[in-house]
């Protein structure tokens, strides 16, 4: 089982008992996080394209840290211009181990009103 999320204005492949690297969140480490914006489920070969989103569904994890990636360095010249500069960056993000995908059905939860309703 795996989904697809939307994050930090990104979309991030899934599942359970994954660790994903998003750009930083503002959680502490330790503490749960859950993410509402599903756009696709997929659970032994049903799938489920959400319109934007899928609805009732929510992945659930727990972020492990929060840190800096490694630096990278950024280089722009001008030839013939002795134009140089060298600017570095560490972009943050934050480690979050995928704990849950839930996803209610509805078709089933009206048809068990329905039913409850006809007795």
């Amino acid at each position: 089982m795996y989904a697809i999320i939307e994050a930090c204005g990104r979309q991030y492949k899934v599942q359970e008992g994954e660790a994903v690297y998003f750009e930083k969140l503002d959680v502490e480490e330790g503490k749960k996080v859950s993410f509402d914006k599903v756009v696709l489920i997929s659970n032994d070969g049903k799938v489920q394209v959400g319109n934007p989103y899928v609805a009732n569904a929510k992945v659930e994890g727990k972020v492990v840290s929060n840190g800096k990636a490694k630096k990278i360095l950024v280089f722009k010249y001008k030839a013939k211009k002795n134009e140089r500069k060298t600017r570095g960056h560490r972009q943050d993000y934050t480690k979050v181990e995928i704990t849950s995908i839930k996803v209610k059905a509805e078709k089933a939860e009206k048809a068990e009103k329905t039913e409850k309703a006809a007795k």
